[in-house]
């Protein structure tokens, strides 16, 4: 059994605390992360090489259906935790009900901020607070053909 890396709120902010302290770099991602696939897993891997400990905001159940609709998230938010939990790459996952991560980067103040290239620095959520406090934001390159939405709507023409 895969050991989940879900934080709330209080024990994650104790655990960058202490990574801050002995001057690690704390990276920061989120995503709906809905059927977890190879464009995910390269983001992540890509992510990871640049920090110390990465943390993965993850979508609610709740805040899928306002963004993509009732008929997703496909994996249910226990699901999402289990695979994400699984990766190496990960150290951190924590859930937010909110449209966007804003306010836990806000509390976080991550050292980066992490996104695919397919985001527009000035449109991703939180970054003007993380160059605010002497972080930076990095685009990681997407691999062309993986989304969820593709997997979603190939699987249904079979």
């Amino acid at each position: 059994m895969i050991n989940s890396k879900n934080y709330n709120l209080e024990n994650l902010l104790n655990k960058i605390e202490s990574l801050k302290d002995l001057q690690n770099y704390v990276g920061f991602t989120n995503g709906c992360f809905d059927l977890l696939h190879e464009g995910h897993i390269f983001l992540l891997n890509e992510a990871k090489k640049k920090c110390d400990f990465l943390i993965v905001a993850l979508n609610s159940d709740k805040s899928i259906k306002l963004l993509k609709g009732e008929c997703r998230p496909i994996d249910i938010e226990k699901k999402r935790i289990a695979k994400l939990s699984s990766l190496e790459s990960v150290d951190a996952i924590i859930v937010f009900t909110e449209r966007t991560p804003y306010k836990l980067i806000n509390k976080i103040n991550p050292n980066i901020l992490f996104k695919g290239s397919d985001y527009k620095v000035e449109d991703i959520s939180g970054s003007e607070l993380v160059m605010n406090n002497g972080g930076k934001v990095e685009l990681i390159n997407i691999l062309s053909g993986y989304s969820t939405t593709n997997i979603i709507n190939n699987s249904n023409k079979s």
